[in-house]
């Protein structure tokens, strides 16, 4: 064991049953509820009333999503190319270059399956998000059927027939489940507004790349590289929910809350569940012990040492800090 320690090589027994019978089984789970939540009416949504005349629903029919300005479809691709290809890119250089925090030892399992340390980074980092794409469906679908909101164009897609309805002023309040006449398909489309799924979508994405960036890229020749890709995915995701907005497909609110949806998934996902992308932290720098006189040199401007949170959760505190970290008071009187 002590040898294949030294190799880099390091035998695990669990690796695959665990991927096999509970990872694959999570995803399938994920994947199966997102899909009853999209494509059938196994949770049917709520149904609102409305108000007769209510000018907050009352704008034009913007079409199918099909033909907006940013239509799904390209939501959809950019949303699975972009992180795929960002997170190939980034691993391939960090395992390449050696960088420093990304370095992990091959796992044998049974003699005979070896799983090279860039596989397993790459299948861990893709495979969280896109058990996080599937979470951000799944509560922004619930969020729809469970508030049943109504687009800001629901009306000209409900199409109800006042006249029959008995609507003489706008403080009466349709509850009727039958009040629409329009095509139903459109009508139960337009009763899910909140949240927003292209704005949860397209943030958690962009903020899931953003930090993957940060943290794992290293440029050292220039200090923009980092920034003007972040921000340039942040505003990607931000022109969604304008356009959402501006096309009467989605309220404020709505994008709003998509976009808290979206961010919350991917931060917690990215801070407690694959530890910010690193497997193992970089050893904290040893700061060499300093000699009684060049203490007394710099006496006038030197504080007393802090004991770091991180060294008391670690344990691993230098024995140098130790002994600085609560100084004789003499120490900081210069002498004239």
């Amino acid at each position: 064991m002590a040898a294949e320690e030294k190799r880099g090589v390091k035998s695990s027994s669990s690796i695959v049953p665990c991927f096999l019978f509970v990872e694959l089984v999570i995803m399938a789970g994920t994947v199966l509820l997102a899909y009853y939540f999209e494509y059938t009416d196994t949770f049917p949504v709520h149904v609102q009333g409305f108000f007769c005349y209510d000018k907050t629903f009352s704008k034009p029919y913007p079409g199918p999503d099909n033909t907006s300005k940013i239509p799904p479809v390209l939501i959809y691709s950019l949303i699975a190319a972009v992180p795929t290809l960002t997170i190939l890119v980034g691993e391939l250089c960090s395992f390449f270059t050696k960088a420093q925090g990304t370095q992990e030892k091959t796992i044998v399992t049974a003699d005979c399956c070896y799983f090279n340390p860039l596989l397993r980074r790459v299948v861990r980092f893709l495979g969280v998000y896109t058990f996080g794409l599937f979470t951000t469906t799944i509560f922004a679908n619930a969020g729809q059927v469970v508030t049943g909101n109504q687009t800001p164009h629901f009306l000209s897609a409900c199409r109800p027939n006042y006249t029959a309805l008995g609507c003489q002023s706008t403080v009466q309040y349709i509850t009727e489940r039958r009040a629409c006449t329009g095509n139903p398909l459109i009508v139960m489309s337009a009763r899910k507004s909140f949240p927003s799924k292209d704005a949860a979508l397209s943030v958690y994405s962009a903020l899931y790349t953003v930090i993957y960036v940060t943290v794992v890229f290293k440029t050292k020749g220039t200090r923009l590289t980092k920034p003007t890709i972040s921000l340039t995915l942040l505003c990607l995701a931000f022109l969604v929910g304008v356009v959402r907005v501006a096309e009467y497909r989605n309220h404020w609110a709505d994008v709003l809350a998509g976009f808290f949806t979206g961010g919350g998934i991917a931060v917690f996902l990215v801070t407690c569940v694959i530890n910010n992308f690193r497997r193992f932290q970089p050893s904290p720098a040893l700061i060499p012990p300093q000699r009684p006189d060049s203490m007394l040199g710099v006496s006038m401007v030197a504080l007393p040492c802090v004991e770091s949170p991180l060294e008391k959760l670690s344990g691993t505190q230098h024995p140098a800090l130790s002994s600085a970290s609560s100084p004789p008071y003499s120490a900081f009187i210069t002498p004239f």
